[in-house]
């Protein structure tokens, strides 16, 4: 048996009920506490997975490792006091939920690499963690890009002016697609390599302070 691979697909089906609801449940709370209660009026405010439930992104979920879920529903003109700030500060809680989450994953990563033995179940154990960094890193960093409608774009968006923003947003469709076909062809693997290592090294130096149980028990 590939148990690289089993794990692989184990961390895929675990995101879709930790990594995505987590994402969207954060947007949901972030646009909550800046005045806008749409997205917990509507149920959204919840980690259960089903509310937020997308068949086409959670099909790619498993198929590629990247996937989607509904959009969270906000009215950023009604309820938010300054619009496009709250609107990028709503979207950065996105992905800063799943760098989280990845902390989270390397600090169990670590302490199972050090603490427990060195059986199949805990290798597979270590495996599943490994594949689930790459995915919340993969979200995280995904979802930073300054490309409509991905979070990034809200975040980016700010410092644009005005006209130039709404500008923007109304070729929204047609610059996803355009994103969509870079991915195809390959054109942004350098890139995205070089953001998820940078990712993954800042998550390894934030979580040294683990290191030196190995120091204990060697």
């Amino acid at each position: 048996m590939n148990w690289n691979l089993l794990a692989v697909y184990v961390a895929r089906a675990l995101a879709l009920i930790t990594a995505i609801p987590v994402h969207e449940a954060a947007h949901a709370w972030a646009s909550d506490r800046l005045g806008d209660p749409t997205a917990r009026l509507a149920g959204r405010m919840s980690l259960n997975p089903l509310r937020h439930f997308d068949f086409l992104g959670a099909l790619c979920m498993l198929i590629v490792g990247f996937g989607w879920a509904k959009p969270v529903p906000v009215a950023a003109v009604s309820h938010f006091r300054h619009p496009r700030r709250d609107m990028a500060l709503s979207a950065a809680a996105g992905p800063l939920s799943n760098l989280l989450l990845a902390y989270l994953c390397m600090v169990l990563y670590k302490l199972v690499l050090y603490l427990a033995p060195a059986t199949q179940a805990w290798i597979f154990v270590m495996l599943v963690l490994n594949a689930m960094l790459n995915v919340n890193i993969t979200l995280a960093v995904f979802n930073l890009l300054p490309v409509p409608p991905l979070d990034g774009s809200r975040i980016f968006n700010v410092f644009l002016p005005p006209r130039f923003y709404f500008g923007i947003m109304r070729y929204e469709r047609y610059i996803m697609i355009a994103l969509f076909a870079c991915l195809y062809f390959g054109l942004l693997d350098r890139p995205l390599s070089w953001l998820m290592n940078g990712a993954w090294n800042l998550l390894v130096y934030a979580t040294s302070y683990i290191d030196m149980i190995r120091w204990v028990v060697t």
